[in-house]
């Protein structure tokens, strides 16, 4: 019994001369050529963003505990510029303190207002259509692509220029920032719309609920995640506001931390600027780590939308 061997693979056919071997790509060639390689290059863009996006930050919180009055150089660690100096700390400081009670009551009030409105939008657009809803959306998302500088020297001009009950203050800083951040829930609410369909809002309806049963027992518990996401962006937007509310500020009285940061870092400013800005991120972070955890276990309740339907249902 023979064997047909097959050639070798040096060459085709018996009398042709053998070929060449293929010539083995560079290392680093075959690295770069290699679509499920370690992104190392992007992970050092990114690294290096975030150094040079929070390293400033962290100078500025590690200054405020600085016992001296240098911002440049570390003269030990001191709770001073937070209550221990009797005059220039941010606990003794009647401007400072001032500025960031104004600060968080902006926020508040604005997000109380906004929330619902935004709320209460996105659900009239999602179910009335016609121009007439295109059209409202469409002003509604020009606060995405119209220059926050522009809105408030238009608001300035408003308040000012125009005989409105609007006078320059704390409600003509709300109003500005309510028509600023109105959009945030808007879109964010949308989508959570879009995602849940109208299948359980039919279904409950089907049972036996009303139209505003439905929205308020089945529909507003599965929009419950979106909401608070929605609070806490707006909340922690508007204490971080600059433009609209220096353009609508009255007096010192009316002026949050950013207007004051803004216009004493130009003099000889002390620490307490820095413990000021601190106590201020720490709010905002405070605020975003909160509604992280609680949109997680709000995102985890499994069948919300099915739980409000089966509980109505059984008290039919």
């Amino acid at each position: 019994m023979s064997s047909t061997l097959a050639p070798p693979a040096s060459s085709a056919f018996p009398g042709d001369p053998p070929s060449a071997p293929a010539p083995r790509p560079l290392p680093l060639l075959g690295w770069w050529r290699d679509p499920w390689r370690r992104p190392h290059i992007l992970r050092s863009f990114t690294a290096l963003y975030l150094l040079w996006s929070l390293l400033p930050v962290f100078i500025a919180v590690v200054f405020s505990f600085n016992a001296g009055k240098s911002r440049s150089v570390w003269q030990g660690f001191s709770f001073r510029w937070y209550w221990g100096d009797p005059n220039l700390s941010v606990f003794h400081d009647a401007s400072l303190r001032t500025a960031l009670f104004h600060t968080l009551q902006l926020g508040l009030i604005t997000t109380v207002i906004t929330v619902p409105l935004g709320v209460a939008f996105a659900l009239g657009v999602d179910r009335w259509r016609g121009r007439l809803p295109a059209s409202f959306t469409f002003v509604m998302l020009l606060s995405f692509v119209v220059p926050e500088l522009l809105l408030g020297v238009g608001l300035l001009f408003l308040v000012t220029l125009v005989s409105t009950p609007l006078r320059l203050g704390t409600v003509a800083q709300v109003t500005g920032l309510v028509v600023f951040q109105l959009s945030y829930p808007v879109v964010i609410v949308r989508a959570r719309l879009l995602t849940i369909g109208k299948h359980y809002e039919e279904a409950a309806v089907d049972l036996g609920a009303s139209r505003l049963g439905a929205v308020r027992r089945v529909l507003l518990p599965m929009l419950y995640p979106a909401i608070f996401a929605s609070t806490v962006l707006v909340f922690a937007d508007v204490i971080d506001d600059f433009v609209i509310v220096r353009y609508l500020s009255s007096d010192a009285s009316t002026e949050p931390v950013s207007v004051k940061i803004y216009d004493t870092a130009r003099g000889a400013p002390s620490p307490a600027l820095n413990a000021l800005a601190s106590l201020l991120l720490a709010f905002s972070l405070a605020a975003v780590t909160v509604g992280y955890f609680v949109y997680r276990r709000m995102s985890r309740a499994r069948g919300a939308g099915t739980e409000g339907i089966t509980a109505f249902a059984e008290q039919l």
